[in-house]
């Protein structure tokens, strides 16, 4: 039987494999060709608000609208495409990304301290 973790060590685990940035330096990224998502389910949206110039698709659906194989990819689906993955705060999204990894997207990554540090350093 396989030796259980928790979720502080599968999201320790997810970090390891992934270069996390901060709001500015993901904001650097866009302007560099990558594309931001944000995966916050949309009644979140909705009451927290989001950055302009995002991509928005729900955390459930994300791997099969990245995944290059997939039938339900997205058009700009690519495994060289980089992925920068933006939930609230910062957790859902490591996860996020480090599932994007597992599918072969290894520039896949996301924002440290997620939408709230966004909306902090940078005013939105």
């Amino acid at each position: 039987m396989a030796r259980r973790r928790t979720i502080d060590e599968v999201l320790a685990e997810a970090r390891s494999r992934i270069d996390r940035l901060t709001p500015a330096e993901a904001v650097a990224a866009r302007e560099a060709g990558a594309v931001v998502v944000d995966i916050r389910p949309a009644a979140q949206r909705e009451v927290q608000g989001g950055p302009d110039g995002v991509l928005l698709v729900e955390r459930n659906v994300l791997e099969w609208r990245f995944d290059p194989a997939s039938d339900a990819r997205l058009p700009i689906a690519d495994y060289d495409l980089q992925v920068v993955v933006l939930c609230q705060e910062g957790f859902t999204s490591s996860l996020a990304a480090a599932a994007l990894q597992d599918l072969g997207l290894h520039r896949a990554t996301d924002v440290v301290g997620g939408w709230a540090a966004w909306r902090e350093d940078l005013g939105a």
